[in-house]
Parts: C-alpha cells; sequence; structure tokens
C-alpha cells in the first residue's frame, strides 16, 4: 500500500465509542479520530447495549470525526457469551467490507483474527494486556482468552504491545515478534475545583485519588487497608464505575464503611477533569495492568503518581513517580505515609509529571506508526 492511499479500517473489540468505559475504549476512540482526520473511512463495530454504568452516561463531550462510521452489533447480555458472539459476527461482517486492515483490540476479540486473515485482509491484533491473568475471569473465559493470544500469535500479519514485558512474553511464549507502541495522551486543560467542591467538599490539594474500573487486578483493596491504618484527616477518594465486578465494590464498600472514603462512581467531562486537576498525590496500586492510561493522565495533569512496582507502570513513569512493592500493603502505606507528610517531595514530582509525560506519549506518534504498519511498512 502506498503512503498517500487512504485506507478503508475495521475497529474490533472494544465495547463502544465514543466512551471511557475503559483503556481499550479510549484508546479506539483517539486512533479512530485522528485516522479519520486524515482521510481514511474508519467503520467502528460497537457492541449492543447500554454503557457499563449505566445509560445516563452519554459521551456529548467525546465528538466523532465524519469519515467514521458506527456499525452496532448485536450482543447478548450474558457476561459469558457477550465478547464472543460479539466478535464472531463483527468479524464475519468485516469479511464483506472491502477493508484494507482489520485492527482487533485484546485477547478475546483476537479469537476471531484468523477470518478476516484467511480470506486475504491485512490483519493487526493489540494486545491491551494478558486478559486471561485477570482474576475476574473464570475458568472457561481464561482459557477463550488465552485461545485469543495463541490464535493472534499464528495469525495476525502484527501483533501491537504497549508494554516491553508483554514484547519479551509473546517472544518467549510463541517465538512471536512484536511493534511496541505504548499508548498516547493527551495535554489537558486544568481545571478548578468547583463541581466537586459542590458534591464532594473536596478542595484542591485535599484528597488522594484513585481513578479507574473497580475490578479487583487494580489492587484498590491494598489502597483501602494501607489508607486505613495512617492517621490523616485527608479523605480518600475512589472514583470509576464496577464494570464486571459488582460484588468487588460491594466488598471495598464494606472495607470503607466508617472510614473518610468517598465513592464517586463512574466519572466522565467536567468531574473527571477536577478530580484529576486537584488531587494531593494520585495512586495506582495495580496487580496487573497492559498500559494505564489512568497513569498517563493523571501525570499529564501534573500529578504525584504513587504506583505498584509492575513493569506495565515503572516503565511509563520512569523516575517520575514513586513505587512500592505490588501487593504489599505495608510499603503502599510506608511510602503513602511518606507523602502525606512530605509536601515538598510531593511537589517535586508535580513540578515534573505534566512535561515528562505529554512529551514521552502522544496520540499523534502512535497513529503515525499505527498507520504505517497498516501499510506494511
Amino acid at each position: 500500500m502506498s503512503n498517500d492511499k487512504k485506507l478503508k479500517i475495521a475497529m474490533i473489540g472494544h465495547k463502544r465509542i465514543p466512551s471511557r468505559e475503559g483503556g481499550v475504549e479510549i484508546v479506539v476512540y483517539e486512533l479512530s479520530n485522528l485516522m479519520a482526520k486524515a482521510g481514511n473511512r474508519v467503520d467502528v463495530y460497537n457492541r449492543s447495549g447500554a454503557h457499563v454504568s449505566g445509560a445516563e452516561f452519554k459521551s456529548d463531550n467525546m465528538p466523532i470525526d465524519g469519515n467514521i462510521k458506527i456499525i452496532t452489533v448485536p450482543t447478548p447480555k450474558s457476561k459469558t457469551l457477550n465478547a464472543f458472539v460479539y466478535s464472531f459476527l463483527a468479524a464475519v461482517r468485516s469479511l464483506f467490507g472491502r477493508y484494507d486492515v482489520v485492527h482487533f483490540h485484546a485477547e478475546g476479540p483476537a479469537a476471531m483474527c484468523f477470518l478476516p486473515k484467511l480470506f486475504g485482509i491485512r490483519t493487526l491484533v493489540t494486545i491491551h494486556g494478558l486478559d486471561w491473568q485477570r482474576s475476574k475471569w473464570g475458568g472457561f473465559a481464561s482459557k477463550y482468552l488465552k485461545f485469543g493470544e495463541k490464535t493472534a500469535a499464528k495469525y495476525a500479519d502484527e501483533i501491537i504491545v504497549l508494554s516491553r514485558s508483554v514484547q519479551d512474553y509473546f517472544k518467549n511464549e510463541y517465538g512471536r515478534d512484536t511493534v511496541f507502541i505504548p499508548n498516547g495522551v493527551n495535554a489537558p486543560e486544568i481545571r478548578t475545583a468547583s463541581l466537586i467542591t459542590q458534591k464532594y467538599k473536596l478542595e484542591k490539594d485535599g484528597y488522594i485519588l484513585y481513578l479507574g474500573r473497580i475490578v479487583p487486578e487494580k489492587g484498590i483493596h491494598y489502597l483501602i487497608d494501607a489508607y486505613s491504618q495512617i492517621d490523616t484527616q485527608m479523605p480518600l477518594v475512589i472514583a470509576g464505575g464496577s464494570s464486571h465486578s459488582q460484588e468487588y465494590f460491594e466488598e471495598l464498600k464494606q472495607k470503607a464503611q466508617g472510614k473518610n472514603i468517598i465513592f464517586t462512581d463512574f466519572v466522565q467531562g467536567r468531574e473527571l477533569e477536577e478530580l484529576y486537576s486537584n488531587a494531593y498525590v494520585y495512586v495506582l496500586p495495580s496487580d496487573l495492568e497492559g498500559m494505564p492510561i489512568s497513569l498517563l493522565e493523571a501525570m499529564s495533569y501534573g500529578n504525584c503518581c504513587l504506583t505498584s512496582d509492575i513493569p506495565e507502570c515503572t516503565e511509563v513513569c520512569g523516575d517520575k513517580a514513586v513505587c512500592f512493592e505490588k501487593g504489599n500493603t505495608a510499603s503502599l502505606k510506608k511510602q503513602l505515609e511518606l507523602l502525606l507528610k512530605n509536601s515538598d517531595i510531593v511537589n517535586g514530582y508535580k513540578a515534573e509529571a505534566s512535561q515528562f509525560i505529554c512529551n514521552k506519549y502522544n496520540w499523534q506518534d502512535v497513529c503515525r506508526q499505527t498507520l504505517s504498519l497498516y501499510r506494511g511498512k
């Protein structure tokens, strides 16, 4: 394919766009918009059904380019069948779309990447993380996700990975070369606290923040345990929707009872921007990540970040954030206490975070590199 030829592209694997339901949705939204603005035609295969946090979450502040066509695929409500049926139907439909490229996102949907490949269509898979390791999936789902990973390794023309550790994993496990293209981030507009002050009585530099999905592998239980052992007046804010893990959400709320902990549920728009803009410290205590967009975003807002020491986090933030030992509540407590007692350390990290992360990761680079892979460069 020549460099100036405009492409017709299919995106399969996310829940729906425009949406901030998870990292995959943000990636598909950003890439599709930039590719469409460059004159390419992008068909985005959305799953039917409501937003994970309820129909009231519309994404009016996420415009869609005119070159993007949204195709809604009928999807069963069953959690077990949802991704399988959607991926199969979307992959079959893609065979008739006259696409130059079909791009699958995540390991489950990748199980169907052999279909367009067998019909001679250039096929790419982005591995957003080793999903079969995630604790929310039971035996069958975990095996299916692993099957998707193997299918990608065997059939995809190119595999994109978001971290060096996953790149090493594919080389060791399958002898398969992959292309490392990390996620991007947009330089944000910093917001003064007004909505969050009205709703939650939160002030600038007056709270500890976790913002992300409420699922076990994010390690929020460690954060609540560590916070509960610290003597502080500063509230802990846990912002995010529960996705497939309502039971876990209820457990966390139980743990947090009687403590100065605020659950906001799913946030977007102005509320999300204000939460990122005014936190004293942002904590990401994950056991498992692909490439954490919430960490990129938190740093882009100039936050001092405290993360677990998994490579997917440390690769992103380098020495511009504070780390604790994964899964170790005592280590998390120690580092959080250090930051609560030393605002000069916090301000030092805040001063450097935004410029560092916005220079290192931007969506224009991600889009350019991905389009070049589409063209076989």
